[in-house]
């Protein structure tokens, strides 16, 4: 008696067939991506509007100098831009890897840079904060 392949126990049956469809894991893999692929846009919605936020906003709320401010907001705005862009160039680099069956891993370089910028832009947002009195 020869071993079927692992599969998910709740993977659906193929049609007429009392084999599971092995292309169900294919499909949740795909969804992953497009799941993964919205959580890029959310960051980037999300730094978009902490860049109005900080630019715009901020400002309006006291009457120190607001050229800090909006500079961290065009800051912001950029790195909601990056995010965005880098999402669709991982959806789709993602994408192709699945129609290969091989695996496309995030980039080290553009995770050490886009955390960097993250990182550097709340450090700035803090001192900022702190010496704007």
């Amino acid at each position: 008696m020869t071993e079927r392949p692992a599969v998910c126990d709740d993977a659906p049956m193929g049609a007429g067939s009392t084999e599971p469809a092995y292309t169900d894991a294919t499909r949740r893999t795909h969804l992953a991506n497009e799941r993964t692929y919205l959580a890029w846009i959310r960051s980037a919605l999300t730094a978009v509007a902490v860049g109005l936020g900080v630019a715009k906003f901020i400002p309006s709320l006291h009457e120190g100098a607001a050229w800090p401010y909006v500079a961290l907001g065009i800051g912001f705005c950029s790195l909601g831009l990056l995010l965005a862009i880098y999402g669709v160039y991982r959806l789709r680099r993602v994408d192709r890897a699945l129609k290969t069956g091989s695996f496309g891993p995030l980039d080290d370089r553009a995770a050490v840079a886009i955390g960097a910028i993250a990182v550097l832009l709340s450090a700035l947002t803090i001192l900022v904060v702190i010496f704007d009195r």
